[in-house]
């Protein structure tokens, strides 16, 4: 009788407990996988294999940030003049999501004319599971770049990130989301 008493008791809490730790809010992951075929969106996975990097040319934190990187995904909606609302709607969604305390802002800058951009991280700076890049501009949209890894160090992530700028990408669309951010 008292072990099936302690029994219930026990499933009980655990059942509160499956409950509340639940989390059913929108998150960056499910936007984008509920967002990425959808039309005005364009979205790219780029595994790191995908990036020429000569790794002998790196320095040993840049190496070591290179290693750390296992993709990229990249998310973006163009807006033109049939699609302004809904480009509001979906930037009001991902404003939304952001607002979780999860996602720590590294930093923001830009202005309401040439456009913002907010660098999110998702865990310690020394050791990321997710580096965010997220930028807008009204008059031509907006895109997200996820750089997911394990225990990535954000002042290595940026020494790669000043590395890349000579690299040499194939063409296609890595061009046409470097080209939003120009």
């Amino acid at each position: 009788m008292l072990y099936q008493s302690i029994k219930k008791t026990i499933l009980g809490v655990l059942f509160i407990a499956a409950i509340f730790s639940c989390d059913n809010g929108p998150t960056l992951q499910t936007y984008y996988v509920d967002n990425e075929l959808k039309p005005g969106f364009s979205s790219l996975d780029i595994p790191t294999s995908f990036l020429d990097i000569e790794e002998t040319s790196l320095t040993t934190e840049q190496k070591e940030a290179y290693k750390s990187v296992d993709k990229l995904n990249m998310l973006s909606f163009i807006v033109n003049e049939d699609n302004r609302a809904e480009y509001e709607v979906e930037l009001a969604k991902v404003k939304t999501i952001f607002e979780d305390p999860k996602y720590d802002e590294l930093m923001r800058g830009g202005n309401s004319t040439d456009g913002r951009f907010v660098v999110k991280i998702i865990g310690d700076p020394d050791s990321l599971d997710e580096l965010i890049l997220f930028g807008n501009a009204n008059d031509r949209g907006f895109a997200i770049v996820r750089i997911l890894g394990d225990d990535m160090n954000a002042g290595h992530l940026v020494q790669l990130a000043m590395s890349l700028k000579d690299a040499n990408f194939e063409e296609g669309k890595v061009n046409e989301f470097m080209d939003f951010f120009q």
